[in-house]
């Protein structure tokens, strides 16, 4: 009887998740909104294969509806979501389409004055995964500073944060401000590209050109948000942001073992399961290995070829609503070599290390290495995530989950 109890109250969670999820609506979704604002307009789309509506592309469905897309802006991986981490994407004429595209994550970062001169507005869509030092709201930003410098209007169409249920981690220091993090929020931010648009212009952290004679303030920012989703909302994307994101256990525990790229250990790039296989071939109390191999999307990485023994997570779910920092502790201690364990940059300077750039600031590692509790180094994030999240409540668009 008891076994037949937890069975159907397993059944109705379930149920009720999956009905949940199936109501949820990234913005695209909501066309009344947005298509009347697009029509007869020489449109920018800023997007990559994250952009779809159902089954169907952005692209696709604006093309339909006779919309003119003018130009396909990208960020790092490319349209298709298929380049390397990093791999720098060219410019190209799409071949179903004839539209241009034009690569943001190659020779420049941002649309300039002259990719802007047949542009009417601006439209951006692209999923998030909710972390710092992933690249896509950067990009955001970037495009947002040149819609606000061009005075080209600017819609972007909300998608929700897998990750947006929690807020942790250290918060950026300015000096470790890098292409993995510029402004001064924790790891995890719990905010979706929406409302973190609002917070990029409500704090004044997007770049300027005040000798243009535009008045920015009168800039037009559009959001459109998601619909029946809120903070408190579990979210299972339907594509693969990235390529070394390819599922949810990767993505759930990207905001704890994407600091691993700072160090000597395999990330799991170029298996089945990055982000959720982690190891390095001299760890020796751990019996899972795994061996990193070039493959789409990451055609080169670190230890390819040697075996790596160290932890599956692709089965296991990460801690709820934290980054798992006693694994981190975990995996220091387990690594033999300790002065080995972190990446070092030629200059040894502090900004310079990557893991440093990661956690946004050179307390994490020096903490590390000191032996500190998971405890003690929580503490230290405290105050400033406690003034960080009465930043962000300023511009949540959707219930917060406290």
């Amino acid at each position: 009887m008891k076994k037949a109890i937890l069975l159907l109250l397993f059944i109705t969670l379930a149920s009720t998740q999956i009905h949940a999820q199936k109501n949820i609506l990234p913005g695209a979704y909501q066309t009344a909104e947005y298509f009347s604002l697009l029509k007869n307009k020489r449109v920018g789309l800023f997007t990559n294969q994250t952009a779809i509506i159902g089954n169907i592309h952005l692209i696709d469905t604006l093309i339909k509806e006779g919309i003119q897309i003018q130009k396909v802006f990208t960020p790092e991986h490319g349209l298709r979501g298929t380049a390397d981490a990093g791999e720098k994407v060219s410019d190209e004429i799409d071949a179903k389409t004839g539209i241009k595209i034009v690569s943001l994550y190659g020779k420049k970062n941002a649309p300039d004055s002259t990719d802007l001169l047949d542009i009417d507005i601006l439209l951006f869509d692209v999923q998030d995964v909710g972390t710092r030092f992933y690249t896509y709201i950067n990009s955001l930003q970037y495009f947002m500073e040149a819609g606000m410098v061009n005075n080209k209007p600017l819609i972007v169409l909300d998608r929700p944060n897998p990750n947006g249920h929690y807020v942790d981690g250290p918060v950026l220091e300015t000096p470790f401000a890098s292409g993995v993090g510029k402004n001064p929020i924790p790891i995890v931010y719990g905010m979706t590209m929406g409302e973190y648009a609002q917070m990029l212009r409500g704090e004044r952290w997007m770049k300027m050109n005040k000798s243009n004679g535009i008045d920015n303030t009168k800039w037009s920012l559009t959001i459109i948000p998601n619909k029946n989703y809120d903070h408190r909302s579990k979210y299972t994307l339907p594509v693969a942001p990235s390529p070394n994101l390819a599922d949810m256990p990767a993505i759930l525990w990207y905001p704890t073992t994407c600091l691993i790229e700072g160090t000597v250990m395999s990330e799991g790039r170029g298996t089945p399961h990055a982000f959720a296989y982690i190891g390095h071939p001299s760890i020796t109390n751990q019996k899972f290995s795994f061996v990193p191999n070039p493959r789409v999307g990451a055609m080169s990485s670190k230890l390819y070829g040697q075996t790596c023994y160290g932890w599956d997570l692709s089965q296991t779910a990460p801690p709820e609503n934290k980054i798992d920092l006693a694994l981190i502790i975990e995996m220091y201690k387990s690594f033999p070599q300790k002065d080995n364990f972190f990446l070092a940059p030629k200059s040894l300077e502090q900004t310079a290390y990557f893991f440093n750039k990661l956690a946004g600031n050179a307390s994490l590692m020096q903490q590390l290495k000191e032996g500190s509790s998971e405890a003690e180094i929580r503490n230290s994030w405290e105050p400033q995530l406690a003034a960080f999240k009465k930043i962000r409540k300023k511009y949540l668009l959707y219930k917060d989950f406290e």
